[in-house]
């Protein structure tokens, strides 16, 4: 029975990765060339997330970027704007392909909507 157990939690945990790495990718064009001293940024704006909601994005090949865990928004309110740090060997021909996923408190990871991520942007810096 113990061996079921296990056997099931790895499989729902195997099928959750899955889900979570086929999510939608976008593809963010660099505003300007990168000089060697220059560092880029995703702004993220989110809409109205429910309490304990989380956003995390990743590279297209499931590089971890970061996780934006908003606290203390009032419901029904836009939970903010927000900026993750890209690492440079990210940065693929003058893109950076990403996923948005979101994982609601006690729910499965799905795709992050429109209403949820309003908008992405990568921002130069030098």
């Amino acid at each position: 029975m113990q061996r079921g157990a296990i056997a099931l939690a790895l499989a729902l945990l195997i099928a959750q990765g899955r889900c979570v790495a086929s999510g939608s990718v976008r593809t963010l064009t660099l505003p300007r060339a990168l000089d060697a001293a220059g560092s880029v940024y995703l702004q993220v704006r989110l809409g109205a997330l429910a309490g304990g909601q989380e956003i995390e994005l990743s590279t297209d090949d499931g590089r971890r970027l970061g996780v934006i865990s908003p606290h203390g928004i009032r419901p029904g309110r836009d939970a903010g704007t927000y900026t993750v740090p890209v690492p440079a060997d990210a940065i693929r021909d003058g893109r950076v392909r990403i996923r948005l996923i979101t994982t609601p408190a006690g729910g499965a990871a799905r795709d992050a909507n429109a209403d949820e991520v309003r908008d992405v942007r990568l921002i130069v810096n030098k």
